[in-house]
């Protein structure tokens, strides 16, 4: 079993070897995976088998084999219970094009159970929490699509629910957009004490947003731990150089003498002035004055020598990625 530690020890989700298989593919296979309160990412390319895992931690979908619970309720049995206690935010357009936000989110509210007066009360806070207030009357069908995903949004939040499950609910949005999302959901959370799991493939996005992470591809677990475990200094160091008359290509004299002394050397792709950045493993201090003496014996300027932050894309590549997977798996754009 791989935990997300919290400072709550509080399970919100737990799955054991949970499977869901179709005739033609295996969505989820033997995932293990405990959550705790917060803010959670569960992040993989698309097929990954994240929205396949939410439906089955809803109780619409039953499982293969394995278990998961919810809320301390397990999914196979108690589907019903978990919807009252979870709010869910779909990934794709499923809203009526004729009604307003307010009679839309009104009725959600009474479909989960809330009196009259309550649900529209409710209703008015949450669309206010959403940025809806001024446009809450309009039709939704002359909605923007980050109106649109607003209202799927408040209809989550609506029912006061200890925990949400949002399916990328930046979809569609342009950057200002995602930016005003990322920021909602964080507010769930921070302002409300909801526990959120959010479904994305951009993964500077789970970066930003998240106190944990979960990683999945082809169905199965590949990293589950903290966002600081994830973007944590490496021993990776980076160093760049300048050029002189006699080294017109600095960057290329270190990399050649610092081989001549045994230390492996790559270029620094992807990062920030690349052919320019050297990156090695630093082996203790030793490392850091073997840099700066061979730098000094060249006559060269260092620019700079640091450590290099690690990201969560970089689960998803290996050295034999293409460019255009690397910006793939980061969401290039975002």
């Amino acid at each position: 079993m791989v935990r997300v530690t919290t400072v709550y020890d509080v399970t919100v989700i737990a799955t054991e070897s949970l499977s869901k298989r179709f005739p033609r593919v295996t969505a989820l296979d033997r995932l293990s995976v405990d959550v705790g309160p917060g803010v959670t990412g569960l992040v993989g390319a698309n097929g990954a088998g994240k929205s396949t895992l939410i439906k089955i931690l809803l109780g619409l979908s039953p499982a293969t084999e394995g278990r998961a619970e919810v809320l301390g309720l397990d999914v196979a049995t108690k589907g019903a219970a978990i919807r009252e206690r979870v709010g869910y935010m779909p990934e794709h357009d499923c809203l009526p094009p004729d009604v307003s936000a307010t009679e839309f989110v009104v009725h959600m509210a009474r479909m989960s159970g809330l009196p009259p007066t309550a649900a529209r009360e409710r209703t008015a806070d949450t669309l206010r929490h959403v940025g809806l207030y001024e446009e809450r009357y309009r039709p939704i069908g002359g909605y923007s699509t980050g109106m649109k995903q607003r209202v799927k949004l408040a209809q989550a939040l609506v029912h006061d629910p200890q925990l949400v499950f949002l399916d990328e609910p930046t979809n569609g949005l342009d950057p200002v957009g995602r930016d005003e999302m990322l920021g909602l959901i964080r507010r769930i959370h921070t302002d409300f004490g909801i526990s959120v799991l959010v479904t994305s493939h951009l993964l500077g996005e789970l970066e930003r947003t998240c106190d944990h992470v979960v990683v999945i591809d082809g169905g199965k677990l590949l990293r589950s731990s903290s966002t600081t475990d994830f973007t944590q200094t490496t021993t990776t160091l980076a160093i760049e150089v300048t050029d002189t008359d006699e080294h017109p290509d600095g960057t290329r004299a270190v990399r050649e003498a610092l081989h001549a002394r045994g230390v492996t050397v790559d270029a620094g792709s992807g990062l920030p002035g690349a052919g320019h950045v050297l990156l090695l493993t630093a082996q203790g201090e030793e490392t850091y004055d073997l840099v700066r003496d061979t730098v000094a014996d060249l006559g060269l300027g260092l620019v700079r020598m640091e450590q290099r932050r690690h990201h969560i894309s970089e689960v998803f590549t290996t050295d034999t990625d293409t460019d255009e997977q690397r910006k793939e798996a980061v969401g290039h754009g975002s």
